[in-house]
């Protein structure tokens, strides 16, 4: 009876030892996520807060390095421009903003921020500005949805008795696609 005894502990011991080997490598696995790049191609529509902006449309390219499953690194730049009723008043842009994207939901809701600047580049009008976007999205495999504020420091605006400002700020939605590289 002890000999059986003896046998099936050490089947026991040896199953437990297996199967911690085993869950050890799951964590492993889990822990060595596979880091890359990834590219969107984007279109984006906004709503400027201030006048004498109506809308602004435009595409844009990013990219976006994974650290983690939760973590990325991006990169976007594209061409966007704010249309204005009149004639020649549009100011065409070419944005370029580095940020971090960090998923708080299952995967797939994130928060962004991103911080660049925005070259203008249509009109005649050659300023560039500071360019603070913070914003919220959806991703999957494929597509990514997002929602954003965007800050443009020194784009001119009219104040509400018409003088000239600066400050221009707008509510913007991007729809992507992208792909693992």
């Amino acid at each position: 009876m002890k000999t059986i005894f003896k046998h099936v502990l050490k089947l026991v011991v040896v199953l437990l030892l297996l199967g911690t080997t085993d869950s050890f490598a799951q964590e492993t696995e889990k822990k060595n996520y596979d880091q890359g790049f990834r590219l969107g191609f984007g279109v984006s529509g906004g709503l400027p807060l201030q006048d004498p902006y109506n809308f602004n449309l435009g595409g844009d390219v990013r990219i976006q390095y994974d650290l983690s499953t939760r973590y990325s690194l991006t990169f976007t730049t594209g061409f966007n421009n704010f249309f204005v009723s009149g004639d020649n008043n549009d100011l065409g842009y070419i944005p370029v903003k580095g940020g971090f994207k960090a998923f708080v939901l299952k995967d797939k809701l994130y928060l962004l921020a991103e911080a660049g600047a925005a070259f203008a580049v249509t009109n005649g009008y050659n300023k560039t500005s500071l360019l603070l976007s913070p914003g919220i999205g959806y991703a999957t495999d494929k597509i990514d949805i997002s929602l954003r504020y965007e800050h443009y420091n020194d784009f001119p605006i009219l104040n509400s008795n018409d003088t000239p400002g600066t400050g221009l700020g707008q509510i913007a939605l991007r729809i992507a696609y992208g792909f693992k590289l």
